[in-house]
């Protein structure tokens, strides 16, 4: 695509390779194991729905591991564009270098303090209000643990290989005991019974709109609780705590923004999506919402009947939910900013206690 694309590309691959030997094996091994496995594919190009061999997976990981011994002590390098070379945390400054290209490049740092990068091609660029948005395609160099959207100060990403990756794990994960709830109404809604892989496409396409959502929300949120957030959570030394404070940006994420968005739109089939991925410290400090949706669908609310508009009374219920989950996770997040990290963590080991 551009002069010295393969430079560019082994450059920000090494650099999540780098981030990988330091950061990938810190996960459960059943986490660490089915991410290889969807690395594997992504590298060799394999389709979904077709199982990679086991023995050949199994030696690429020994290999991959042995890599990330040699190299788990090594700098990261710098990112070359148009003879520049860039820090490659400045990716703002590398995506001003490329524009035009047709390429986007992401890097940022997650959660427990791992660092990400990509490169990746550009489908769509929109502006949505304040925040510039990128959808981009193809990936050309990636993490084990590729993050389907993220926000990037004002520009928000989103990596729909990535979102199609995430989207057809939890859709296996479905498919073996077929559980009734939010995820199988999101998966038969885009007739993942007829045509699965056709539905993950259709899936992947259309819940582009629930990630920006959610990302715009963040960008809402972090003007809520102030500069200092970010260096809160960059300043934990611990899982828990991180996870707690996460858990109340994203809940206030949503409440701001994607709930609200939603909803205005009746997009039934993106709420039932939605509140598939509404899991963990999120939905444990949130039972007041799992109620308004279990409230809405148990009574045979129009969430439950693919195609028919939400009724205004379902519409309220969760529009009252979210507006309450506004101002408590506001509240809660500003409370945090001046905890310490030790009450924080004890905190987390009893979210009912501060739960809405």
């Amino acid at each position: 695509m551009i002069a010295g694309m393969a430079a560019l590309v082994n450059a920000v691959q090494t650099n999540c390779d780098i981030a990988d030997a330091r950061h990938a094996r810190n996960v459960s091994l059943c986490t660490y194991l089915l991410g290889m496995r969807e690395f594997f594919r992504w590298e060799h190009e394999l389709p979904y729905g077709v199982s990679p061999p086991r023995d050949e997976v199994g030696r690429w990981i020994a290999e991959r591991e042995e890599r990330w011994e040699r190299i788990i002590d090594e700098d990261f390098v710098a990112v070359p564009v148009a003879g520049h070379e860039f820090d490659p945390f400045a990716a703002e400054q590398v995506n001003a270098a490329l524009a035009g290209s047709g390429l986007v490049y992401g890097a940022g740092v997650g959660r427990f303090h791992k660092p990400h990068f990509f490169l990746g091609r550009l489908d769509r660029e929109d502006q949505r209000g304040e925040a510039r948005l990128l959808v981009c395609g193809c990936e050309y160099a990636r993490d084990v643990s590729a993050i389907p959207a993220a926000s990037q100060g004002a520009t928000v990403i989103v990596r729909r290989e990535a979102l199609r990756q995430w989207l057809w794990e939890k859709a296996e994960g479905w498919n073996v005991k077929q559980q009734d709830g939010a995820l199988k109404a999101a998966l038969l809604a885009y007739g993942f019974d007829v045509d699965p892989q056709a539905a993950i496409e259709r899936m992947a396409d259309g819940e582009i709109e629930t990630l920006v959502l959610h990302e715009e929300g963040e960008i809402a949120a972090g003007r809520l609780l102030g500069s200092g957030w970010p260096e809160k959570l960059a300043g934990f030394s611990g899982k828990r705590a991180e996870l707690l404070a996460r858990a109340v940006r994203d809940n206030l994420a949503d409440c701001l923004v994607t709930l609200p968005g939603l909803l205005q739109r009746g997009a039934e089939d993106s709420l039932h999506f939605w509140f598939s991925t509404f899991d963990g410290m999120r939905r444990e400090m949130f039972p007041l919402l799992v109620a308004a949706y279990g409230s809405a669908v148990g009574a045979g609310g129009a969430l439950c009947v693919p195609g028919i508009p939400l009724r205004g009374q379902v519409t309220a219920i969760l529009i009252d939910a979210a507006e309450a989950g506004r101002d408590h996770f506001t509240a809660l997040g500003l409370r945090l900013m001046d905890m310490e990290e030790t009450a924080i963590e004890a905190l987390s080991h009893e979210p009912a206690a501060i739960a809405l």
